[in-house]
């Protein structure tokens, strides 16, 4: 495995373990921010990781699910995410 997708499966070990609160949420970002500028994507891939830790980092100023912020939803984004970088690296 290459040096890209060994850092993307880092990147979504810590996405898990943020999940299931073994993370904050600062920490899991910090990493995604940092790990992702190495990753050899399209510009398109940054925009859009940007604006899902942008709004993850919001979410969490409220304590419950808003229509406007559902954590899980972002989360879940963040994985579709990670999964398309993963398809797309790989098949570089």
């Amino acid at each position: 495995m290459n040096a890209a997708l060994d850092t993307l499966t880092r990147m979504t070990d810590t996405l898990a373990a943020c999940q299931q609160g073994a993370l904050p949420q600062t920490d899991m970002i910090r990493q995604w921010r940092s790990n992702a500028a190495s990753l050899p994507l399209p510009d398109k891939f940054g925009d859009v990781l940007a604006n899902l830790l942008d709004r993850i980092e919001a979410s969490a100023l409220f304590s419950e699910e808003s229509c406007s912020f559902s954590q899980k939803d972002l989360f879940d984004s963040l994985q579709l995410w990670a999964d398309k970088a993963r398809s797309r690296l790989a098949n570089s």
